[in-house]
């Protein structure tokens, strides 16, 4: 089972996401902060990684800045989810490394071609 890091600081789209990700078929588990990511990446070697843009502490563009420089992170894919879905938006992310970019509200369908896509 491909387990899927959750990075989310709003507590209902992380019960919305966390639900999509469980009925399709995933284990996931779930990170509130910037400063979490690292801990749980750490303890759980996540297959794809959910980050939100707005977070208390680093914003998610710095995080994935991070994780993609980092050689232990660079392979996983990040997969951003946020209600910043402007085109300069997913740009950047699309810059600093990122598989996807998800507008919220999430989409189920398009979440679960969004996963297996990258997880195929």
């Amino acid at each position: 089972m491909n387990t899927v890091l959750v990075v989310e600081d709003g507590l209902t789209d992380l019960e919305i996401l966390s639900r999509y990700l469980q009925q399709a078929g995933y284990s996931v588990i779930s990170a509130t902060s910037s400063e979490e990511v690292q801990v749980k990446i750490d303890g759980n070697k996540p297959d794809l990684i959910f980050l939100d843009v707005i977070l208390p502490g680093k914003s998610g563009f710095e995080i994935c800045r991070e994780l993609k420089t980092n050689p232990d992170t660079s392979k996983i894919p990040v997969v951003f989810c946020s209600t910043k879905n402007s085109d300069v938006d997913k740009i950047w992310g699309n810059m600093l490394g990122a598989a996807a970019y998800l507008s919220k509200p999430i989409d189920r369908e398009e979440l679960v071609v969004t996963l297996k896509e990258l997880l195929k």
